[in-house]
């Protein structure tokens, strides 16, 4: 037996016994309330939520936040929310995005552990608005919240088939000197409307 078979055999037998995986739904910590929770970790991944009655009141809020950014290029994916100033739908190429200053786009459901926001984007003409834009906002019913991402995958399993994406705040890179920069790739500011 060779060198290499050797140790092999010897790590072998020092191995641990081999152990029953843990059930992952068994770890997870039901919230006393979701929606609080949820608003507590947009603020960790350096998104602002920002509550709001009812449908009625979500032009009202969105116009707030609009004049806060000083934002005049506008692309709304949300009926109601704000009159776009951009139609995507009607840009032949994304490239014509540039210089979109605040994307408002529909959020189907939020996770409370992690701040996540999924968003279908199957509806959107252009990908790249998430990335273009130089705020974003979501806008999410505030029942629609689950506890965790098992939660999540198991919700997103029983969609349609389509193209969506977590969004967790706004774009965020760090070094190794551990320099945390935002809006390094993407938006620089993410508010989500908790709606009702």
């Amino acid at each position: 037996m060779d060198s290499r078979s050797e140790i092999l055999k010897r790590l072998r037998a020092a191995a641990p016994p081999p152990a029953p995986l843990p059930d992952p739904r068994s770890e997870t910590v039901p919230y006393a309330d979701p929606l609080a929770q949820l608003e507590a970790a947009l603020q960790a991944v350096a998104a602002v939520p920002v509550r709001v009655a009812g449908v009625a009141a979500l032009p009202e809020a969105v116009a707030a936040v609009v004049a806060q950014l000083g934002a005049t290029r506008i692309a709304s994916a949300v009926p109601g929310a704000a009159p776009g100033t951009v139609r995507p739908e009607e840009l032949a190429d994304p490239h014509e995005l540039e210089g979109l200053d605040l994307a408002i786009l529909p959020g189907e459901f939020g996770v409370a552990e992690n701040g996540a926001i999924w968003v279908n984007a199957a509806a959107l003409p252009h990908r790249g608005v998430f990335v273009v834009t130089q705020h974003l906002a979501l806008v999410l019913p505030a029942r629609e919240v689950v506890t965790d991402m098992h939660a999540a995958y198991a919700r997103i399993a029983a969609l349609p088939r389509s193209y969506g994406l977590f969004i967790a705040g706004p774009s965020k890179t760090a070094d190794i000197e551990q320099a945390l920069v935002i809006g390094a790739h993407g938006a620089r500011s993410c508010t989500v409307f908790l709606v009702g």
